[in-house]
């Protein structure tokens, strides 16, 4: 089996992935800014570093995961307006609906899920350090900025040059030194949440937050920093270059997953609604959702469509359909197994498309196979295994909701088929057909073995 190689977004280049302390990994993902409803765009994110962190606690690390979440910005600040109510009852609100997204997808829960507004001190302490050592400024109006030219590594990550920059619109850019300044905190402003500091009242900048919690949680250098393709600028560019100004090492690898798409563009405001996760669901399961937003490499862009979800929930219920008849043949719970196939390509930085090939090809072995319980066993066994990787195993008890509506269409379609007996039994091949046929046309398909009718989506 190979070893685990990641691409690095920092250094552009797929390198083996090698841990700060040896079996234990920290990671820091940046979360959700609670202003709205979650839609697929803001969940794959979700997904795709949970199939990481699967992955490194099945290949024996201690993994430390952290995903903040952002409750205090100008969205929520805007929204509670909107909303007419205050703007923490938005944060919550929000926050609560990401929750049970992530729960119903299945994303195990992090670690450590910090707040912004919880670590005010922690900021604070931050700027002071870089105030102090003469990175950021303090001009006297409430604001505090980092000064960018002062920095040696900026833009690094995304490769660009500070005069090509347009300037930085995070505050008044009267107080700055340079328009390309950006703050790390920003002056109250009247009827705003406020927080009190040495240089006056305000609120923290969206960068700082990350900087500090990050910091707080897993010290001044860890191993994988995540986050979606627009956050590398400017967010993830200002959380290095101040925490490199404050002394610390922090990220040491940078990885970051495509959008959802439609119609090749990133996914729009105005399909958000109708592309939110609670709707989605209304169309199909939970451990279907997250089996199509894996399924993508997670560098790849994933070009929504109703046709292509669709396709996949009844590509993933022939593999559900596979284990159950597996486990019926061979008569007990199928054991599983991590193939070394699976691993290899879970190992090339999480190559999760050639991992589905191979569930594929162990479906095509074990369909072959009859009722042959070894092959069987091997080959559901293996199926089951990378389920688990990718968090999608029919087993798991996260799916129970699924599960429970399974019982309920598995005692309906067995009623049906027990009539459909009767009435071969009886002769009556007419009703036997109809009702086969009334069965088939709500997409089931039925099957007639030794062991009596089976049925599949």
């Amino acid at each position: 089996m190979s070893a685990l190689n990641l691409y690095d977004t920092k250094s552009r280049v797929i390198a083996p992935f090698k841990p700060l302390k040896k079996g234990e990994v920290g990671i820091y993902l940046c979360g959700a800014t609670v202003q709205a409803p979650p839609h697929i765009g803001h969940i794959r994110s979700g997904v795709n570093f949970d199939i990481l962190r699967r992955w490194l606690i099945t290949s024996g690390f201690n993994v430390t995961f952290v995903r903040n979440v952002t409750d205090i910005d100008d969205k929520i600040l805007h929204k509670a307006v909107h909303e007419e109510i205050p703007w923490w009852q938005v944060a919550m609100k929000y926050e609560r609906a990401f929750t049970d997204a992530y729960n119903v997808l299945n994303v195990l829960p992090p670690t450590y899920e910090p707040r912004a507004t919880g670590h005010i001190t922690q900021m604070i302490e931050l700027m002071q350090k870089l105030i102090e050592n003469g990175s950021a400024y303090a001009p006297g109006n409430g604001d505090v900025y980092l000064e960018v030219r002062k920095l040696k590594e900026y833009l690094t990550l995304s490769n660009q040059k500070l005069d090509d920059l347009q300037s930085s619109e995070d505050a008044d850019s009267t107080f700055k030194k340079d328009p390309k300044d950006f703050a790390l905190w920003k002056a109250a402003k009247k009827g705003d949440p406020a927080w009190p500091t040495p240089w006056g009242a305000g609120r923290p900048g969206w960068h700082l937050e990350c900087s500090a919690m990050a910091h707080a949680y897993l010290g001044e250098a860890f191993d994988i920093h995540g986050g979606g393709l627009d956050l590398i600028f400017p967010h993830h560019e200002n959380e290095i270059s101040q925490s490199n100004a404050a002394g610390y090492k922090f990220a040491n690898t940078w990885m970051h997953n495509a959008w959802v798409t439609t119609s090749g563009e990133k996914m729009s405001k105005s399909l958000g609604n109708s592309l939110q996760v609670v709707e989605i669901l209304k169309k199909v399961r939970g451990i279907e959702l997250r089996w199509y937003l894996g399924s993508a490499h997670y560098r790849s862009m994933l070009e929504f469509s109703f046709e292509a979800l669709n396709e996949s929930a009844t590509a993933f219920k022939r593999i559900e359909a596979f284990l159950s008849r597996a486990e019926s043949v061979i008569g007990k719970e199928i054991e599983i197994v991590i193939a070394d196939e699976f691993a290899n390509a879970m190992n090339d930085d999480l190559a999760v498309p050639q991992g589905l090939a191979f569930i594929a090809e162990s479906m095509r072995i074990g369909n072959s196979a009859g009722d042959d319980k070894k092959v069987l066993a091997k080959t559901a066994g293996e199926i089951r295994g990378a389920l688990s990787i990718l968090g999608c195993d029919p087993k798991d008890t996260a799916f129970a909701k699924d599960k429970s509506n399974d019982a309920a269409m598995d005692g309906l379609i067995k009623l049906a088929l027990a009539q459909r007996e009767a009435a071969r039994e009886r002769k009556d091949f007419k009703a036997a057909d109809e009702i086969r046929d009334q069965i088939a046309s709500l997409g089931i398909t039925v099957e007639d073995t030794t062991n009596g009718p089976r049925w599949s989506y």
